[in-house]
């Protein structure tokens, strides 16, 4: 997998940057995306994700991770057809993680900064290939697969 990892805040500690590259990894094994797969994560602070969020979602304050999935599932897409025959990498999306929200978030239910980190990694990956937690059922699916990958890769609670 290709990840592309941007610190707008230059407070991620090279431990925690590899962290995010592992468990990106870890995780996509589990899922069995394409090895060629692309993803960026960028870690900013909460200022930064509340003008994302606000702009992008119409929501006026800092949240933990935002998602965008460059994929959308339609009928017409191009890309998915038979027809056509390209040879690119899947290029999955763009992660925006708070580092201040992760810092609190983490100090908040008691555990550690890598926990939450690799937590808030793990949610965004599983929304840029299709999860999400709209309905119960959906939610279960969901935290569960999330758990259980966290779980295997060794970041318990």
């Amino acid at each position: 997998m290709e990840i592309i990892l941007y610190d707008e805040t230059n407070q991620l500690k090279k431990s925690a940057s590899q962290l995010i590259h592992d468990i990106l990894e870890f995780a996509a094994d589990r899922l069995s995306l394409e090895v060629d797969a692309e993803i960026s994560v960028t870690i900013v602070d909460n200022n930064r994700i509340q003008e994302i969020n606000k702009t992008y979602r119409n929501k006026d304050y800092a949240t933990d991770v935002i998602s965008f999935a460059m994929e959308d599932e339609t009928e017409d897409d191009w890309l998915n057809s038979d027809e056509v025959e390209i040879d690119l990498p899947r290029v999955l999306g763009d992660l925006f993680i708070s580092i201040d929200k992760t810092v609190e978030q983490a100090e908040e239910y008691g555990h550690s900064f890598e926990r939450e980190l690799g937590f808030l990694v793990v949610h965004g990956l599983l929304h840029l290939n299709g999860y999400d937690h709209m309905t119960e059922t959906d939610e279960k699916e969901m935290f569960a697969l999330q758990e259980r990958i966290l779980k295997e890769y060794g970041l318990e609670r």
